[in-house]
């Protein structure tokens, strides 16, 4: 196995960060709102315009076709130039696109994904319900098929930036009878259909501003072309969705772990003196924490050649599982490093938000004892 770059890869990596250093946001991203989709999508559409969205993307949905190692080299260099997270794309870009690509129709790839991928739409995932977070096969939501059209009906919660979004990857019950884990449907659905209500949940990490929401559906009336893959089969598109989130989709977040780690180690000696990060608990963790996120990476690595042969699997939970919780451990430390100061620092201070997100880490995706199952039953082969 040879982890080194080859010489064309450098070329790569020479021109990402040429182009970064002159095109990245010098602006602030607004928190919420239509200046945040403004400032989201507008992102998108110059690093479209650029030839750097969609690095691994194929040709015909507007990619550059490159591997999968061309798409970490771009994400290396996006976080070493401090690029913006531009959360409002991030069910779009990583979870529905490649979906649809591996399960939707000609023409589902044909009208969605480029529109997705040049920053014209935003999208939002409708997956738990009330009660019904991280037992998806629980869920209620039920769509029953009239003529050539799904008609919705029921609710789902914690849906992020619903109210920012043009279309929701939407999980429904389409067979009531059915056992479990079938009878579920995965749908592409517009969330300007008439029978959609919004109502905000307010969270500790955005006062003053909302992030997510609980969508209600009453007899919402969605084509039956906008099914991806069969109907009742929701629950193998849905795996492969999760398997994306799981996996390839957190390949830029765990590298940027890397470059916060660095500036913690800088915060550390500018407070704190470098004698404290040589003979200090401070220091210890601090170094623990460099070679858990030289560890991530390594998984990430590892993804992302697996891949490249087929889609993320129940492995990606291994990578899941790991990095939400390390994301704690460093957020953490910023507050111990800058110690009782952090006791006046209002919600939005840039430690204190990601610290106080990370909680939602471990839960977002399937909480972290999900995960501890899959690893266990589909990994390691444990019995039930």
């Amino acid at each position: 196995m040879n982890l080194d770059y080859t010489a064309e890869d450098e070329i790569f990596r020479a021109e990402a960060r040429e182009w970064l250093d002159a095109n990245i946001p010098r602006e602030v991203r607004p928190p919420d709102g239509p200046g945040m989709r403004e400032f989201d999508l507008g992102w998108q559409r110059k690093q479209f315009e650029g030839g750097w969205a969609g690095v691994s993307w194929p040709v015909e949905y507007g990619g550059r076709g490159l591997s999968l190692t061309h798409q970490l080299i771009w994400y290396e260099e996006y976080a070493k130039a401090g690029g913006p997270n531009a959360e409002l794309l991030f069910v779009g870009c990583n979870h529905a696109a490649p979906t649809i690509m591996a399960r939707g129709t000609d023409e589902q790839k044909s009208y969605h994904l480029p529109k997705i991928l040049s920053g014209e739409v935003a999208w939002c995932q409708g997956f738990s319900e009330p009660n019904n977070g991280s037992d998806l096969g629980g869920l209620k939501c039920r769509a029953e098929i009239v003529g050539d059209e799904l008609v919705v009906n029921g609710s789902k919660i914690w849906t992020s930036s619903a109210h920012l979004a043009d279309w929701q990857e939407l999980l429904v019950r389409t067979d009531p009878a059915a056992p479990k884990h079938k009878g579920i449907s995965w749908v592409i659905c517009d969330m300007q259909t008439p029978g959609i209500e919004l109502r905000p949940i307010l969270i500790m990490t955005a006062p003053g501003h909302h992030h997510f929401n609980q969508v209600f559906y009453t007899d919402v009336r969605i084509p039956l072309s906008n099914v991806v893959g069969e109907v009742n089969d929701g629950w193998n598109v849905a795996m492969s969705t999760l398997g994306f989130e799981r996996g390839t989709a957190g390949m830029l977040e765990n590298i940027r772990y890397g470059a916060v780690v660095e500036r913690l180690v800088d915060m550390a000696r500018q407070r704190l003196g470098a004698s404290a990060l040589e003979n200090d608990d401070i220091g210890q963790r601090l170094a623990q924490l460099r070679a858990e996120v030289t560890a991530v990476r390594a998984m990430t690595y590892r993804i992302a050649s697996r891949a490249a042969i087929a889609p993320p699997g129940s492995e990606a939970s291994l990578a899941r599982a790991f990095f939400s919780q390390l994301q704690q451990r460093i957020r953490r430390i910023a507050l111990d490093i800058i110690g009782p100061d952090s006791i006046e620092l209002p919600e939005d201070d840039p430690w204190i938000r990601p610290y106080l997100r990370t909680y939602s880490n471990t839960i977002a995706a399937g909480t972290s004892e999900i995960q501890r199952n899959i690893i266990g039953e589909r990994v390691l082969g444990l019995p039930r």
